[in-house]
């Protein structure tokens, strides 16, 4: 798609998922793109349900598999405007999902984490994506 585009706008489906552990802390994900943290998460593949894609692109992040989701949110409009650093641009529709139920062996899976820990909501990295900032100040703090 982006052969035909170029970097010009377009619109993504996605999830994020807020994972808790048993200390009720929260899962965070330095991205490697950005060097910023966020919650696990990403777009919509074609036939996915937006809680598949949650489930998935959690696993394939962080090696984690959720048992059950809980849907608290769906992100969009200017603020879900994205530009990355090749230039690529995106108005995102995203769904936010939490999970205290999940297993599997904390890992990273891909090129797209430095880093995956859980920090307690008094003690959060200061780099911090916006759209996590977001997430927490609204439904978790």
């Amino acid at each position: 798609m982006r052969e035909l585009i170029g970097t010009r706008p377009l619109m993504l489906a996605g999830s994020t998922v807020v994972v808790f552990n048993e200390k009720r802390e929260i899962l965070l994900q330095q991205r490697s793109e950005i060097n910023n943290w966020g919650f696990p998460g990403g777009a919509m593949e074609y036939g996915e349900s937006l809680e598949e894609t949650a489930i998935r692109e959690l696993y394939e992040e962080t090696g984690l598999k959720a048992k059950d989701l809980k849907f608290i949110d769906i992100l969009s409009g200017e603020k879900e405007n994205h530009k990355y650093p090749n230039g690529d641009e995106i108005f995102g529709v995203t769904a936010v999902y939490t999970t205290s139920n999940i297993s599997g062996t904390l890992s990273i899976n891909d090129n797209e984490s430095l880093n995956i820990k859980f920090f307690p909501l008094g003690n959060l990295p200061s780099n911090l994506v916006e759209k996590a900032r977001y997430i927490i100040q609204k439904h978790l703090i």
